[in-house]
């Protein structure tokens, strides 16, 4: 079985530091971008064992339209949605339930205001609160909650005090990203990534999330997922183990067969070509050979805590990965970037957590 995501690109407003395929002042082609995202499911029609609406803001929209792509999906598996506080009312999240969606993500980032203006979120602490709050009257009871660090002005009290109002409402899973500064975003909102973190009080903030959030009871099972025991997140781990998936909307990505492909950006384009019976939305990006599918596999797994199990491996690609990648392997356990547990399982080391981009790097 085969999972899939479906892109919401609509947004009230944009944050400074996203680059995701997101727009604002759009909304007047809600209505028939949801038609085209029906065409597309109708051309797939399959049983996906997870769902994930992301976007841009899920949330923004109105709720009828969740319900008619629930009606054109199947499947029995976790289903999220995406939201962001202030977008968000006590039916809209009646409506998602009764749909069949069972899982939230909400963007909180910081429990500070001024660090939420600062990065362009439009909402509070207060809104993320009732948000969270309705979510859990409604019967939500698996809910995770994005935290970034390394944000502008940030200290690492403020993640402190972060993660404990978060260990205090106890969502079952907490994702933790460093906040990446793209050039071009700099360029539209330079006061707003002035007074970066040094790279050691980043480190630091990490090393703190990692910390306080095992001792409050989460696995950390991703670079940057935390889980309480069974809330992994099932969707983003069938990326990671290189399972096969669908990707319907505008910009978003595929990969089926050992191709991977994407649907142009442009949501007028999108909706257009999709209507018209056009195939010319989708490009390939890349076909893959059994090599490239190996290197792939060796990076995603690398994510994992668990790391790259040998006879995994072996079962789908029918290589001994400690052969094929000896040089490799061997010169990143030199590092202590990597560790292999008794030849049957390949993991990143605390150093390589840090580093994984090197090691990453060693199977492209």
């Amino acid at each position: 079985m085969k999972s899939l995501y479906i892109h919401i690109p609509f947004c009230k407003s944009k944050c400074y530091y996203c680059d995701f395929n997101s727009y604002c002042g759009k909304d007047d082609l809600i209505e028939k971008y949801i038609e085209a995202l029906k065409s597309e499911l109708k051309e797939i029609n399959c049983n996906f064992k997870t769902v994930y609406f992301g976007g841009g803001t899920p949330s923004n929209i109105p709720s009828k339209y969740i319900i008619d792509l629930m009606n054109e999906i199947q499947c029995d598996g976790e289903i999220t949605l995406e939201l962001n506080p202030g977008t968000i009312t006590k039916e809209k999240l009646q409506d998602y339930k009764e749909a069949g969606i069972n899982r939230l993500s909400i963007g909180l980032q910081a429990v500070q205001d001024d660090l939420l203006r600062r990065i362009g979120r439009i909402h509070t602490l207060r809104q993320f609160e009732e948000a969270y709050n309705m979510a859990r009257s409604v019967g939500f009871n698996n809910i995770s909650v994005d935290l970034m660090f390394g944000l502008p002005g940030q200290t690492v009290n403020d993640v402190k005090e972060s993660l404990n109002y978060l260990i205090k409402i106890n969502p079952e899973h907490i994702s933790c990203y460093s906040l990446i500064v793209h050039d071009e975003l700099v360029e539209k909102h330079p006061d707003a990534f002035s007074n970066l973190p040094n790279d050691e009080d980043e480190r630091k903030m990490y090393y703190l999330i990692c910390d306080e959030l095992k001792s409050a009871g989460y696995v950390q099972y991703e670079i940057s997922n935390f889980a309480k025991p069974s809330f992994e997140s099932k969707h983003n781990l069938c990326y990671w183990n290189q399972d096969e998936y669908y990707g319907v909307g505008a910009g978003a990505s595929s990969y089926i067969n050992n191709v991977r492909y994407k649907n142009i950006d442009s949501v007028e384009q999108y909706v257009a070509a999709v209507i018209n019976s056009q195939n010319d939305y989708q490009v390939v990006e890349e076909t893959q050979n059994p090599e490239s599918k190996l290197k792939e596999y060796m990076i995603l797994r690398l994510r994992l805590l668990d790391g790259v199990s040998v006879s995994d491996a072996y079962d789908r690609f029918k290589v001994n990965v400690l052969e094929v990648f000896q040089r490799e392997i061997d010169k990143l356990v030199n590092l202590d970037l990597i560790e292999v547990e008794k030849d049957e399982h390949i993991k990143l080391t605390k150093k390589g957590l840090d580093l994984a981009n090197i090691v990453w790097e060693e199977f492209i």
